[in-house]
């Protein structure tokens, strides 16, 4: 018997029914392994040694696949055929290895199969191979590199910039991008042109329109008519004129399809034409190669989703062509099939395009069968394939000259009318910003000479627009163009961004927040050429080269790393202030705004003597002024000084007690506060309500919410007073243990007795949170104990349940489109977390114990001695976490 791993159990059930009794097929769940989240993981000092860890879940699994192999002769590493999936191999080679269990296995093998498929999978089986070095060793490079970045530059941003939460390789690169972009928005001035365009018509009185071509001899350019004045002169002349056509052109034109999906391709149109996030389209992909049950066989239905080739394999291409053939007939089919040249430069991973395993399986026979994220990608995929391999699109340019009588004005029209329409009887690839390049208007039959009768002509007046903020689809574009990153590691990329506060979207929009901002703008100043697109673009290459067996993966860090720890000693020599003022400089434009006055904008509103400044706190960057403590006038980066707090503004004096009511600013933004600290009681405080303007504050409405919670009366049920207040949740009114919510908090003040009574008696019957909860989605059986695992929609977001173990939902995983085999990861995950910290914690109170009642026995001199020792201790350890980041930009997925 021979033992073959693969990633995940699905494939792992699915290719056994391929294979049969005499193999055993295991899933590793991924990696079994990765670098612990610490400093010191990878050692630059020990020729960039790794410490990998394995969690609980993991040794479980290594255990299970070292049981099989007892007896086994031959051992089949059959993971993804790409560098990840070689590196899931190099792992589980590598700890099986450690664990001395492969001494009696004969043969041990590499396979790799492009899509999930009987024939693949046996195919491949035929043709084994050796483990990859070359791709091993690009993976450890990428790795390494992409921790010694997280976890080197991210201790200095929270040192120089508190608030700030980690850089990447790739991810900060990336979000210069988007920086950049908004910088280019808000420096933008709107230019003005006008264009002209006359309304002609032939003799046979057919119209059609014209614009101005040439005056006065020469080309129009766009910003030669730039004022009502001149567009109004020149709409004259032309009204004066008489015209005729000077000349007719008409050529015939094609346009070619495009090439089938890559990884990069599939990501833009899954978010042009599905709205589908570059994460989403990838889970979604990822279902369809894995496969889905059809006449009760579990089968693939695309090839592998992580590639940058655009080829297909010839036995694909017939068949492709039969399908034109057979749905489309003859017109729509090539003389030969179309051959498509790969783009990246990194061979290794250009494996064979994304495309259906059976293109005769047309969308239409799996409408029933898949959910609708993967019927509708499905369908794109096949779309593609089909339309890459059709006839082109054929047309007819036509441009008219036109002229005056005196030969001083010029009009031009001009037309493509489609003739065929080949591919574009399927598809037509998306767009991100700009319109569709063809002109479809259809221009009448004119000869030269013809005169031409002059209708209306209009003068439109227009303003250059800024370019347009990124969308998922023309980032990954852009990324990829630039040669930066991975099409595999744009969808984590692009989720830690937003994961990180650092990005948010508006319209499907990437908008960078101020946080980002400021991260951007140190990286620029401080280690500019470590964001850089050029250098991130040529270490991408080397790391391509490294895969392609070129340069040596060590070399590269050590040359890396020499250049990379004496710009971050550099920064770290910095002074907070020195920071702040290269930040105030650059972010001068965005944080301090020109007014319409002219007055100078960094002018203190408070105290008008200070001058306002970037400082940093332990929540992060905040604008504060230069005469703290007198002036403590604060606000956010992007508020204006009329919305902020300035310092403790009092609006007026209490009538009972005589004390000033306050509008404040403290860390969780604006409050009120009756008066101050006296002794050691705290002074009264009230927060403002969603929705409220802290500008249109006055004294009575801060009276108001200082005298919450207000009695609203006595309930007719048992006398007990009902009040309503505002609380972490919102406007309520409160009864005996039951709280009901109230629209709004306007409704706090003014809720009657009737009114309240009745939504407290509506909550007590509905209870809303003590239901039982109905779940969203049934998942299956967990293939540990067969209970079932569900999705269920809670307090605090969507998770998944396994027995008594939740697993909250990452941010960007929609809850319809998680499977078994992704709830199944993250209750492992989370199970392999829980009970070892319990365990820990339980063992860390027992020795305590022990030592304290030791303690009691000594002298007073050795508690001291002891203190003293732990303290230092102590003081190392803080030293020591200080050091760890919260995150590495990670690698590939």
């Amino acid at each position: 018997m021979d033992v073959v791993i693969v990633e995940s159990p699905a494939k792992a059930k699915t290719i056994n029914k391929y294979l049969g009794s005499s193999y055993k097929v295991l899933a590793s769940y991924g990696h079994i392994r990765d670098l612990p989240s610490k400093d010191g993981s990878v050692k630059p000092d020990e020729d960039f040694s790794m410490a990998w860890d394995m969690d609980a879940k993991s040794q479980k699994r290594v255990n299970e696949i070292a049981d099989a192999l007892k007896g086994a002769n031959g051992l089949i590493l059959a993971t993804d055929p790409d560098r990840e999936g070689e590196a899931i191999s190099w792992h589980v080679l590598e700890v099986l290895k450690k664990k001395g269990v492969l001494k009696d296995v004969k043969n041990i093998s590499r396979v790799v199969f492009n899509a999930i498929t009987k024939k693949s999978v046996l195919e491949a089986m035929e043709h084994p191979r050796e483990l990859d070095k070359e791709l091993v060793d690009a993976y450890l490079a990428r790795r390494a590199l992409d921790y010694l970045v997280g976890f080197t530059l991210s201790p200095v941003l929270w040192r120089k910039l508190p608030g700030s939460r980690s850089a990447g390789r790739v991810q900060s690169v990336a979000l210069r991008l988007i920086c950049d972009r908004e910088l280019d928005i808000e420096k933008f001035i709107p230019e003005e042109y006008w264009t002209l365009a006359a309304d002609m018509r032939t003799g046979s009185d057919e119209n059609f329109e014209a614009r101005l071509w040439t005056l006065d001899g020469k080309r129009v350019e766009k910003f030669d008519i730039n004022s009502a004045d001149a567009a109004n002169a020149a709409k004259a002349r032309i009204e004066a004129a008489r015209f005729s056509v000077r000349s007719v052109e008409s050529k015939p034109g094609r346009r070619n399809p495009q090439p089938p999906f890559t990884t990069s391709t599939l990501q833009q149109e899954a978010a042009r034409k599905l709205g589908f996030s570059a994460s989403r389209t990838m889970q979604t992909a990822q279902r369809l190669y894995e496969g889905v049950d059809i006449d009760g066989e579990t089968t693939g239905l695309i090839t592998y989703m992580r590639t940058d080739g655009v080829q297909i394999e010839p036995e694909a291409l017939a068949q492709t062509r039969n399908v034109i053939q057979n749905e489309y007939g003859e017109p729509y089919l090539p003389s030969s099939a179309r051959e498509y040249q790969t783009k990246a430069k990194n061979a290794q991973e250009a494996h064979e395009a994304i495309r259906p395993t059976d293109v005769a399986r047309l969308p239409s026979q799996l409408e029933k069968i898949l959910d609708a994220d993967q019927h509708r990608l499905y369908d794109l995929i096949w779309k593609r394939t089909v339309a890459s391999q059709m006839e082109s699109v054929r047309l007819d340019r036509t441009t008219i000259d036109i002229t005056s009588g005196d030969n001083q004005i010029g009009l031009r029209a001009t037309g493509s009318v489609i003739t065929f329409d080949g591919f574009l009887k399927i598809y037509q690839e998306g767009r991100d910003d700009e319109a569709d390049g063809e002109d479809g208007n259809r221009l009448p039959k004119v000869a030269m000479g013809d005169a031409l009768g002059l209708g209306e002509v209009k003068a439109d007046q227009h303003f250059t627009e800024p370019p347009p903020r990124f969308t998922e689809a023309s980032l990954v574009k852009r990324l990829e163009e630039l040669g930066i990153g991975r099409p595999s590691t744009y969808a984590s990329t692009l989720s830690v961004l937003r994961d990180r506060g650092y990005v948010h979207m508006d319209k499907n929009r990437f908008v960078p927040e101020d946080k980002g901002r400021l991260v951007t703008a140190f990286l620029e100043n401080f280690f500019t050429q470590y964001v850089e697109y050029s250098f991130t673009a040529d270490l991408e290459e080397k790391l391509d080269q490294i895969s392609a067996g070129e340069l040596d993966w060590k070399e590269v860090l050590r040359d890396f790393w020499k250049n990379f720890t004496g710009a971050v000693d550099e920064a770290l020599e910095l002074r907070i202030t020195h920071v702040l003022d290269r930040l105030n400089e650059v972010l001068g434009p965005h944080v301090f705004p020109p007014k319409e006055d002219g007055s100078d904008p960094r002018a203190c509103p408070s105290c008008e003597a200070g001058q306002l400044s970037l400082k940093v706190g332990r929540f992060g960057a905040f604008v504060g002024c230069s005469n703290y403590p007198e002036c403590k006038f604060t606000r956010q980066l992007t508020k204006s000084n009329e919305e902020a707090v300035a310092g403790d503004k009092v609006l007026g004096q209490d009538p009972e007690t005589g004390k000033d009511v306050m509008l404040k600013s403290g860390r969780f933004g604006p409050y009120i506060q009756l008066g101050e600290a006296e002794g050691g009681e705290k002074p009264k405080r009230a927060g403002i309500p969603k929705g409220w303007s802290v500008a249109d504050i006055d004294f009575e409405q801060a009276l108001q919410l200082l005298s919450l919670p207000r009695d609203v009366g006595p309930h007719p049920d048992d006398g007990e007073m009902i009040t309503a207040g505002l609380g972490r949740y919102g406007p309520f009114v409160y009864h005996n243990k039951i709280y009901a919510n109230l629209e709004s908090p306007e409704e706090v003040f003014t809720v009657g007795l009737n009114r309240a009574v009745t939504l407290l008696a509506e909550k007590k019957a509905n209870p809303g949170r003590r239901r039982t909860a109905q779940a969203l989605k049934e998942l299956g059986e967990h293939p540990a104990d067969g209970k079932p695992v569900q999705v269920f929609n809670g307090r605090y977001g969507p998770y998944v349940k396994h027995g008594k173990i939740n697993a909250t939902l990452p941010k960007d995983q929609d809850p319809e489109s998680v499977t078994l085999e992704q709830a199944v990861e993250l209750i492992t995950a989370k199970a392999g977390k829980a009970p070892a910290a319990k365990k820990k914690t339980a063992a860390k109170k027992k020795t305590a114990a022990k030592k304290k009642t030791a303690a009691k026995k000594k002298t007073s001199a050795k508690k001291a001695s002891t203190k003293k020792t732990a303290a230092k201790k102590k003081t190392a350890a803080k030293k020591k976490t200080a050091a760890k980041p919260e995150t590495a930009d990670t690698g590939e997925e």
